[in-house]
Formats: structure tokens, C-alpha cells, sequence
């Protein structure tokens, strides 16, 4: 049987059927491998994706489950040359150490900036609540979170300054 995913913008056609884990669907057939297996019991967060900007676990979804809709792995974020402003965040902060979590961890915080642009501390820290990190880089990791909802904030701004002296001249 094959399945049609949109994945990271691009049409894929996998030979999978619909009641495989996504997880392995995306690394196996997709060769994505950000996502990582942690529990197999969605307790863990290192297999999170996005599937239409919500954090879902991708071990204990069926691949059916996204068919017709889009998903984002941290793949899909930004290039080693056109960074997303959340992965130069991680990398200022040095919020990664042994990376197993964090790209599960990005793409919570990725659903999170879209939905409150400057969240603080208290905020990151719940939204990331399930997640689990063995390193120790937590706090790190809620520093370059924070510190990336500060620059689209910024960002934001800025842009709303520009709109509003084009619109006063």
C-alpha cells in the first residue's frame, strides 16, 4: 500500500501502510531523522512533529492519520545557511548537548511561537512539559526558546512600524 504525506513542503508517496507508526514512516521511508524513537509510548516528546503547526508524538500516530495534512520536522525549519530564527536560538544558547530531545523540543516550541510570539519563562517551561532531557540543558533550552520568541517579537515590530509609516506618508 502507499500513502501521500506532505512533508516539509514536499509531496511524498511512501510505501506504508496506514497503521505504521509516522515515526518510522519519516525516518525509514522519508529519511528524516531528527525525529527520534525515546518510549514508543508517547511519554517522552523526542519523536514530536508538527502535523498542521499542532505537536503531535509521532510513535503512537498511524502514518494514515496524516494523509491530508501537512507536517513539519525540524528538517523543514531553516538550512545550515538560512537558519529558523528558533534553530540560531539553540545554537546562541548552546541548548543542545546530546541533541537526542531537541528536535522534539523545537518543534513544541515551534507550535508555541505561533501561538504567543514572546512567551516567558513559566510559558516555555509548560509547554514543554512533556518533554523529557536527560543532559541538563533545560535551562538553556528555555533561555534560547524565550530568546527566540523575543527576536519574532522584535521582528513583528518592526514590520508593524514599517506598514504604519507606509500607510501615514
Amino acid at each position: 500500500m502507499s500513502l501521500t504525506l506532505h512533508v516539509n513542503g514536499v509531496e511524498r508517496n511512501v510505501p506504508a501502510a496506514p497503521d505504521t507508526p509516522l515515526l518510522y514512516v519519516l525516518r525509514n521511508d522519508c529519511e528524516l531523522n531528527a525525529a527520534k524513537f525515546g518510549c514508543g509510548l508517547a511519554q517522552c516528546g523526542a519523536c514530536t512533529v508538527l502535523l498542521d503547526g499542532q505537536p503531535i508524538r509521532s510513535c503512537v500516530t498511524p502514518a494514515s492519520a496524516a494523509v491530508g495534512h501537512k507536517l513539519t520536522t525540524v528538517e523543514g525549519l531553516g538550512t545550515q545557511i538560512a537558519m529558523h530564527v528558533l534553530q540560531q536560538a539553540f545554537v546562541d544558547e548552546q541548548a543542545a548537548q546530546c541533541g537526542y530531545c531537541v528536535a522534539g523540543i523545537m518543534m513544541t516550541a515551534k507550535a508555541l511561537l505561533a501561538q504567543k510570539r514572546a512567551p516567558d519563562d513559566a510559558e516555555v517551561r509548560a509547554a514543554l512539559a512533556g518533554h523529557l532531557c536527560r543532559c541538563g540543558t533545560h535551562n538553556r533550552i528555555v533561555r534560547a526558546i524565550v530568546k527566540a520568541g523575543q527576536t519574532l517579537a522584535k521582528s513583528a515590530s518592526s514590520q508593524a512600524q514599517g506598514s504604519e509609516r507606509v500607510v501615514q506618508t
